[in-house]
């Protein structure tokens, strides 16, 4: 037995947590044909991660109770029977039904992913647990940053390298080889244990100097202990969660941002659980200042949907969870006890993740726990030293409370005074940024009192923003549902907007006799204006048009008399701004379209062959980008329901992609002529768009440029690689100009 194999122990938790971590993005990509990519679809992922984590961290916490020898036999027994589940492939589930993708989507992870997640997620608490036994071990929990190391490893490297280079069918493959050599490393780690009671605690103590947690075999954790523990992992998960959906819903629904709320999440375990402090002692110290600074910023900044609200809230996110995941790790057990902690956390992680994935949703209308959680966050990090300054000063406790407590009436004066310079018009920023930072200096300094300190951050946020989403919630003009937040904008008498998050998802202009003119992205001078406008003359008499996307239904006005309508939508809380008539397009120009619901691709590989004339694909929400409808299976769906003489229209209007490579590359692959249309200097009502136009006949294109007096432009089909269900990548078509 060697004397200390610290390595072996860290290379098998650090190979464990990049598998667990890796398979994340890979098995989401999996799920694209049949999911989509709304943001919802990632939370759902991370909810169903979540509770396997706390089922193998329930299951080691178990195991620890038997002789060492015997755990790793039965702990390699585990792996052994979750490897037939290998190679990972998507389970083969009914579809869901409209309205169920809350409970079908964890579902369908949970049936894809469960044995071999739940197995290798037991892998942190084991390990630590095992090395802990050795006599000459030391302090395991810094083993914790070398798994959450190898989790940030595992989560970054799926874009950036795996998703890029290997088709998902190598990516499986990989994954299944690096899941063998973790069952070779933990046999070895297994073989290094010693004959000896499972109880650790009898191990004597690290060499001096060493960090450890003290080691009590019989240390009392009461009930309170527990609920700080639960407390201080679920606010960080939580607010991971509830800051991708703020981003991708309120800022920038950008793909690859849905993974950086997670990596920073993880790496936070990293700084917080490392041997060397001071990192972790930074963040504690300072963590009250940025809570409050930030917090309040994020608010102001979130209503433009600006880059730097982003920045904020990332950072945000990044401070809350060191700072609370670093007070976690302060008060965590003697080793004897360690499984349970991990038990508890795991707990109070997949506690967070219910709170935010699945109860929210269902109860706000907007993404109300993300400030919630702030405040939260604000009753829980470390008081700095600075919090007990009135003592220093020499006041005693009756003084020092009657002072505090005047502090707290000038900075509710403070915030009355910041109410009204937010609603003032025109507004002064000025005075703005200087009011918020005479809050958090006086926030700051009642800290010590967290109620209060809670109190002002809150009524801060709520003066800088929250006073006007709760305006709109209450007017009952924004609606939530599994795949987006719409709000309903009234602009004077002139237009009523619908966003989606800050991204305009449509417009009706309101002044009389302009009610059906067609707006945003759908402008006569648009691709798909030109494309409908000229009816008989481009498409024949009686035409079949199908419309992905139903929007504000701007394109039914295109409709003329012989033509036969149908509308795919996925979300049925889209459908019903039509129907209900906030919005009357729909309701005047096609009132016998027919709609229905569900995912697009699935929903025309049910219609029969030839059947429309033109089909509009636009079924982009904000500017998330649906890989899934744009890969060779989708053209080929769209393909299929197509008249041979069919036109296919596809909206690729995107702030931060450009897709029109991809889209050149599948007119290549299946043999289509396809020309860009780009409208250019659109002004409001309208929008500049971007829609490619394909057929598998020349004719028809040159039949669409003669149609209308518009610019076209050929595409270049040799850029880039064809997208596909197993294989595609965003990332050599990002443009990075657009953040800078």
């Amino acid at each position: 037995m060697t004397r200390n194999p610290r390595m072996l122990f860290t290379a098998t938790i650090l190979l464990g947590s990049f598998l667990l971590f890796l398979v994340q993005p890979m098995v989401a990509r999996m799920a694209l044909p049949r999911l989509g990519g709304a943001p919802n679809v990632w939370n759902s992922a991370m909810l169903v991660y979540q509770a396997l984590l706390l089922g193998g961290y329930a299951y080691a916490h178990a195991l620890g109770r038997l002789p060492l020898r015997r755990q790793a036999m039965i702990h390699v027994g585990v792996l052994l029977m979750a490897a037939l589940t290998l190679p990972i492939s998507l389970a083969n589930l009914p579809a869901s039904g409209p309205g169920n993708e809350v409970l079908w989507v964890p579902l369908l992870f949970l049936a894809t992913i469960g044995p071999l997640f739940f197995a290798v997620s037991a892998q942190a608490p084991l390990m630590q647990r095992w090395f802990a036994a050795r006599p000459d071990a030391g302090d395991p929990y810094a083993l914790y940053a070398a798994s959450n190391l190898g989790s940030f490893a595992g989560l970054i490297a799926y874009p950036l390298l795996a998703e890029p280079l290997l088709p998902l069918g190598w990516q499986s493959g990989a994954w299944a080889a690096g899941y063998a050599a973790l069952i070779l490393l933990v046999i070895v780690a297994g073989r290094t244990l010693p004959r000896a009671p499972a109880d650790p605690a009898a191990a004597p103590a690290a060499p001096t100097g060493a960090p450890t947690a003290p080691d009590d075999a019989k240390e009392a954790i009461g009930a309170k202990r527990i609920a700080l523990w639960l407390a201080l992992a679920a606010v960080p998960s939580g607010l991971m969660l509830s800051t991708t959906t703020y981003l991708t819903t309120d800022i920038v629904a950008m793909p690859l941002l849905w993974v950086i709320p997670l990596g920073l999440y993880l790496l936070s375990f990293t700084i917080s659980f490392a041997e060397r402090r001071g990192a972790a002692n930074l963040f504690s110290r300072h963590a009250p200042a940025l809570v409050i600074g930030l917090g309040s910023m994020t608010m102001l900044l979130s209503a433009n949907g600006s880059m730097a609200a982003a920045i904020v809230s990332i950072l945000l996110l990044f401070a809350v969870a060191v700072a609370l995941h670093a007070r976690l790790y302060e008060s965590r057990p003697a080793p004897s006890r360690l499984t349970l902690f991990y038990l508890v956390m795991s707990a109070g992680g997949a506690l967070g993740g219910v709170l935010t994935a699945l109860i929210a949703p269902a109860f706000f209308d907007w993404t109300w726990e993300h400030p919630l959680l702030i405040v939260a966050a604000a009753l829980l990090v470390p008081l700095p030293p600075y919090a007990r300054w009135t003592e220093r000063l020499g006041l005693d406790p009756r003084r020092g409370r009657l002072v505090m407590a005047v502090l707290l009436a000038v900075g509710l004066g403070t915030i009355a005074l910041l109410s009204n310079a937010v609603a003032d018009t025109p507004r002064s920023d000025g005075l703005i940024l200087g009011l918020t930072g005479l809050v958090a200096v006086i926030g700051l300094l009642v800290v010590r009192w967290r109620l209060a300190f809670g109190l002002l951050l809150a009524l801060a946020m709520l003066s800088l923003g929250g006073m006007d989403a709760m305006r709109v919630s209450l007017s009952g003009d924004r609606s939530r549902s599994y795949f987006g937040i719409y709000t309903i904008r009234d602009i004077g008498s002139e237009s009523r907007n619908l966003a989606h998050g800050t991204t305009l998802h449509g417009i009706q202009l309101r002044e009389p006799g302009r009610e059906l003119e067609p707006t945003s992205y759908y402008g006569r001078s648009s691709g798909v204006g030109l494309a409908l406008s000229p009816g008989e003359r481009l498409l024949g008499p009686n035409a079949n048009v199908g419309i992905v996307g139903l929007g504000v239904g701007t394109l039914a006005c295109y409709r003329q008399p012989g033509q036969s309508w149908t509308f795919y939508e996925i979300d049925p809380e889209v459908l019903s701004y039509s129907r209900s008539g906030k919005f009357t397009f729909v309701n005047r120009c096609a009132p016998d379209a027919r709609m229905v619901i569900g995912d697009a691709r699935i929903e025309l590989a049910k219609a029969p062959a030839g059947t429309y004339d033109l089909l509009a694909i636009d079924a982009f929400s904000s500017d998330a980008v649906p890989l899934h409808l744009l890969t060779d299976e989708a053209i080929k769906v769209y393909l299929r329901a197509l008249d041979r003489d069919g036109l296919l229209l596809i909206h690729i209007s995107n702030r931060f992609i450009d897709l029109e490579p991809a889209l050149g590359a599948a007119a290549r692959a299946n043999g289509l002529s396809a020309i860009v249309r780009l409208d250019r200097g659109a002004k409001s009502p309208l929008t500049e768009s971007q829609w490619v136009a394909m057929a598998r006949d020349p004719a028809r294109l040159e039949a669409l440029q003669a149609a209308g007096d518009a610019e076209w432009d050929a595409i270049d089909t040799s850029r880039s690689r064809q997208w596909t269900d197993d294989y595609a990548s965003i990332l050599p078509d990002i443009i990075w100009s657009k953040f800078l």
